[in-house]
């Protein structure tokens, strides 16, 4: 997926989880020394927003927003100048909670999912749940009078931007509607569909991952019960650019 109009900037704080005031490069900053920009994930970040940070800010051409700006990424290890201190290197993350599933549904619809996907279906209803994906794969019969067969199942996607020592881990805050959505997969793998859980790590070059159990256990329990399960468990890092995000190659899950 691709952004346009990208501005850098340098962080200066965050007073609630929906905004953030920035300063821009090129002292393109209104009245007060800083935009005010909408942060587009409500999660913590407390490692990632740190004051100093280089941030990089998608402008709107919406006239009716109340923000101009959406904060999208930022170069965790920068300085408080926002550039790398010299005794180390920044790595980029994407910090857009909406891309990930842009970019599982691009990865997918190339045929890196499942080959020869014959339906993917964002936002997808099943009983009282609601999934990011639901899919379907034709599989011809053998031309002896095997009849056509069908799989189906069901995707949850989860963005990844927690990253400690080359290691990631989710989530970053206790997550009660994370473990309902590994349940709801479990229940669908009783059912008879198949069902997967993709994390999407919004930077690149990492070790592997984890789920976080120091800060949600219960998550961690549930991931793993869904694993002995049949839940499919996939972590994938991507291409990262100011403006473009890509997924790039499976990374190892340590459960």
């Amino acid at each position: 997926m691709h952004y346009d109009n990208i501005r850098r900037g340098v962080f200066l704080a965050r007073p609630n989880r929906f905004i953030a005031h920035v300063a821009l490069a090129g002292g393109a900053s209104e009245p007060g020394g800083f935009v005010i920009c909408h942060v587009k994930n409500t999660g913590r970040c407390r490692e990632l927003l740190v004051p100093g940070a280089a941030v990089y800010l998608q402008e709107s051409g919406n006239p009716a927003r109340k923000t101009k700006y959406d904060l999208i990424a930022v170069e965790k290890g920068t300085g408080e100048t926002g550039r790398p201190p010299a005794a180390g290197v920044s790595r980029l993350i994407n910090m857009d909670a909406q891309a990930p599933n842009k970019v599982f549904q691009e990865w997918a619809e190339a045929g890196h999912f499942l080959p020869g996907l014959s339906l993917l279906r964002p936002e997808t209803t099943w009983g009282n749940s609601r999934f990011d994906f639901y899919y379907e794969q034709s599989l011809k019969g053998d031309g002896a009078g095997t009849e056509q067969t069908c799989r189906r199942g069901f995707v949850e996607v989860k963005g990844v931007t927690l990253e400690e020592d080359g290691a990631v881990r989710f989530p970053d805050a206790p997550t009660e509607r994370g473990v309902k959505h590994i349940e709801e997969l479990m229940a669908c793998r009783d059912a008879g569909y198949e069902a997967c859980l993709c994390f999407v790590i919004q930077m690149t070059d990492v070790d592997y991952f984890s789920p976080n159990d120091r800060t949600h256990p219960a998550f961690g329990r549930a991931l793993r019960r869904a694993a002995a399960a049949g839940v499919r468990i996939l972590a994938y890092d991507c291409a990262v650019t100011p403006d473009s995000l890509a997924l790039r190659a499976p990374v190892e899950v340590r459960l």
